[in-house]
This record gives C-alpha cells, sequence and structure tokens, in this order.
C-alpha cells in the first residue's frame, strides 16, 4: 500500500493525504467510513460520529499504550463534524486538526477515497501517517472481507520509520 504524502497548505498548515482507490461502490465505503461498529475495527481511537454538522465527536481510547502515541493529552479528546455529504465527504475536526474525507466514483463502479488531515505541525503529520496507514489495511481488508490476522498497533509501529520527517 503506498505511503501518504505530505505538503504545505496555502495558509502554512500541513496535510497529510492518502489516496486509495477501490473495487466497492461509493456507497458501501462510505458504510465502512461511518458506520459505528466498522469504525471501530479500523479508526485508530474510538469515535462517536454524529452525521450532523455542527455535532460533537467524541475521540476516546482505553488502550494506555496505544493512547500515549495517538491521544497524548488524555483518553478522550472531541471535535465537531464540519461537513457531510452523504455517500461523498465527511469532514470533522479533530482538536484543531482537520479530517476531510472524500469519496469520488472511478466510472467503473469503483471508487476512489481520498483524506486528508491537516494539521498545525510536520511532525504531528509524520507521527499520523503510521496510524492511518495501518488503519486503511484493516478498512481495505473489511472491504474485501478478509479477517485481520495482525495488530494494527503493532503495524503502525513498524511503519513509523517510513513516516518520519527529514532528519528524524
Amino acid at each position: 500500500m503506498e505511503l501518504g504524502s505530505i505538503s504545505r497548505t496555502y495558509d502554512g498548515r500541513v496535510a497529510l493525504r492518502f489516496e486509495r482507490e477501490f473495487p466497492q461502490a461509493p456507497d458501501t465505503v462510505w458504510q465502512v467510513l461511518t458506520d459505528p461498529q466498522r469504525l471501530r475495527e479500523w479508526f485508530p481511537v474510538n469515535a462517536d460520529v454524529d452525521l450532523t454538522p455542527g455535532a460533537t465527536v467524541r475521540f476516546h481510547l482505553a488502550d494506555d499504550d496505544l493512547r500515549r502515541r495517538v491521544l497524548p493529552h488524555g483518553h478522550t479528546t472531541s471535535g465537531t463534524v464540519l461537513v457531510v455529504q452523504t455517500g461523498k465527504i465527511l469532514e470533522f475536526m479533530w482538536d484543531s486538526d482537520i479530517l476531510h474525507w472524500e469519496l469520488t466514483p472511478d466510472g467503473s463502479g469503483g471508487c476512489w477515497l481520498t483524506l486528508t488531515h491537516t494539521t498545525d505541525d510536520e511532525d504531528d503529520a509524520y507521527a499520523h501517517g503510521a496510524g492511518w496507514h495501518a488503519g486503511f489495511e484493516v478498512f481495505e481488508a473489511q472491504l474485501q472481507g478478509r479477517p485481520v490476522d495482525w495488530s494494527p498497533s503493532q503495524r503502525m509501529v513498524e511503519l513509523a520509520e517510513h513516516y518520519r520527517g527529514p532528519g528524524a
């Protein structure tokens, strides 16, 4: 699976971007992206997401080791749902970060899923890269109906070296 890319936004923030192609229709991919039960299996923390713009999103994690890497300031953080276009776009804030998910039909019945995670700090972007990458591996397995016979958190640790910034 390809690594995510990192770039600067017009206002100096850092954007981590992943593009993944799936043979499944956008509606099927949307279900894995938003269904609470399926979301718990691949998203890096437990997220309570109400798909209503303006709603509060709560992120929480019980695993202390993983929590220190993903939620260094505590077990729970929050955000706000910004945009929902069912089957197409989901955007929400996670603390001050913005996560923008977009589904685009590929013309053959499948779709492209693009995640752009915008943050203030380049080191944070590199740290999130390994987590999203590992999550997308589980996401893909769900869509293919394959069992996840590996540890996503261990995979995240393995991928971390690929996402370290220059000179790290």
